[in-house]
């Protein structure tokens, strides 16, 4: 059987040495459902190194055997790869330890201290530190204050290895005052280069893609600035409601929870300059001049979802959903009309948009180039279409090519078709979930792929003037659960001349 030429080097990644990752807030959801099995997976593909060591650290009093037994459980319900590897597993499992204590607790420090000893001296983890803090921002203070007292951070100015990381889980902030506030708390344990603030999306094979789709390919960085480009377009839908988030859904909203982060992330990848080199700062130094040249927002919808339909069930309209204020103004979804204020992109709006109980979950770019001359075509009642180019994220993740083709026949007439790459049909396998590449791109110290402080501050920033607006008075516009949002949204567009792509 002849092996896919595209799968070629898949292999060769780099291992990192083994360390002890601790995992604060280990009993919460996101370590069940993403970064244990995210672990595991990476442990499948020979990714972890012998003696890798993750430690479990929480309030709920449990053992190293029950933490174990739990974390099987959530690899057999959310690991990448299934069914989870019974030999793979025993060695992987071995690995998992658990530490119970809170979170302000010195002595909890103490034993985690104690344990990673001894974790040096038995598995040979040479004192390197990992810590996650999948914990809300409340408990960022207290952890890094007696990280640092018990003589758990190195300092890397003084020694390169071992070493010592901090991987922190958005949100980060609530508002630029906040972040700021969070930097700080980071920066007076750790210095910057430890820090590695986690947004799952810049792990996605096709976000990551971005890069060398832009700037490996003499196709497009050509033709990818104002002079070729007409418009683009960025879609994050979700089909489900807040489920059980209400809490904090409530006190964000759509902007907070995926606009301020995800979305700006991928503005900045689509809108950069090329970087001088394909490092991490070279990278993040281009990105934050992107942001930097966000003109202040003038165009911006928002919408709540009344009740209505999504795939066929009923839905509540947001009002009605758990633990949401009955007189919530809290937005569900959000329209912004964008610029990018520098020389490649004047006066090219970036349409973006984000929203809950639309009709599927999908995470979309697209690329709209300026249509070609049409005196040819027109005078025989052809109408052509513009080129657009539809990145993927999420799900079935791939690109697409919309071009004009001429129908069969003997007469002129065209219609739009498309090219279109898929990942996992071109490479005969899925990507690896997000977490895995994030995880391990920790390991090894890279932070091409993590949002640097500046980064967060700057946009923050930018969007604070729209959500203190907001926050100021008026009603979201509503729209039944199961539709692509308000009217509104579809206004913004149109007295442009142009409407939202359905993805």
């Amino acid at each position: 059987m002849q092996t896919n030429p595209l799968r070629e080097g898949l292999e060769q990644e780099r291992v990192p040495d083994a360390s002890c990752l601790v995992i604060f807030g280990a009993s919460g959801d996101l370590t069940q459902r993403k970064l244990i099995p995210g672990l595991y997976s990476l442990a499948h593909e020979g990714l972890l190194p012998q003696g890798q060591t993750i430690v479990g650290f929480a309030r709920s009093e449990t053992t190293d055997e029950q933490f174990r037994a739990n974390m099987r459980k959530a690899c057999d319900e959310h690991a990448r790869v299934r069914p989870v590897d019974d030999a793979v597993w025993e060695s992987f499992s071995r690995g998992l330890f658990y530490v119970a204590g809170d979170f302000g607790d010195q002595d909890a420090y103490v034993r985690l201290r104690t344990r990673l000893e001894e974790f040096d001296r038995t598995r040979g983890t040479g004192g390197r530190r990992l810590y996650y803090l999948a914990v809300p921002p409340d408990f960022f203070d207290d952890i890094a204050c007696h990280l640092g007292a018990q003589g758990m951070v190195v300092d890397p100015e003084q020694k390169r290895d071992p070493y010592t990381r901090v991987i922190i889980e958005k949100p980060f902030g609530h508002d630029y005052a906040s972040a700021r506030e969070l930097n700080q708390i980071a920066v007076s344990t750790f210095r910057e280069r430890q820090v590695f603030r986690i947004d799952h999306y810049l792990g996605k094979e096709t976000v990551q893609n971005l890069l060398v789709l832009r700037f490996a390919n003499g196709l497009f960085e050509p033709f990818w600035n104002r002079q070729y480009i007409d418009h683009i377009q960025f879609t994050v839908a979700e089909s489900i409601g807040v489920e059980k988030r209400g809490n904090y859904f409530d006190s964000a909203g759509i902007t907070r929870d995926i606009i301020q982060n995800h979305l700006l992330q991928l503005v900045s990848l689509v809108a950069m300059e090329p970087p001088v080199a394909f490092e991490a700062d070279a990278v993040r130094d281009e990105k934050v001049k992107v942001l930097r040249a966000l003109r202040p927002i003038h165009d911006a919808v928002r919408g709540q979802y009344a009740e209505g339909s999504v795939l066929g069930e009923e839905a509540p309209a947001y009002r009605k959903e758990e633990k949401v204020r009955p007189d919530s103004r809290t937005e569900t979804y959000a329209a912004l009309k964008v610029f990018v204020d520098n020389w490649r992109w004047a006066d090219v709006p970036f349409y973006i948009r984000a929203g809950k109980r639309l009709p599927k979950r999908v995470t979309d770019i697209s690329i709209h180039f300026r249509p070609a001359p049409s005196q040819l075509f027109s005078r025989i009642g052809l109408k052509m279409n513009a080129n657009v180019l539809a990145i993927r994220i999420q799900p079935d993740e791939g690109i697409s090519l919309k071009f004009d083709s001429k129908l069969p026949g003997p007469n002129v007439r065209t219609a739009p078709v498309s090219m279109e790459f898929r990942y996992a049909t071109s490479f005969g396998a899925e990507p690896p979930e997000a977490y895995e590449r994030l995880l391990l791109e920790t390991m090894l110290g890279d932070a091409t792929l993590f949002a640097r402080r500046d980064e967060i501050e700057t946009a923050w920033a930018w969007l604070d003037p729209l959500l203190k607006e907001w926050e100021g008075g008026g009603e979201p516009e509503p729209y039944p659960a199961g539709t692509w949002g308000p009217e509104a949204a579809d206004a913004m567009l149109e007295k442009d001349g142009r409407k939202w792509r359905r993805p």
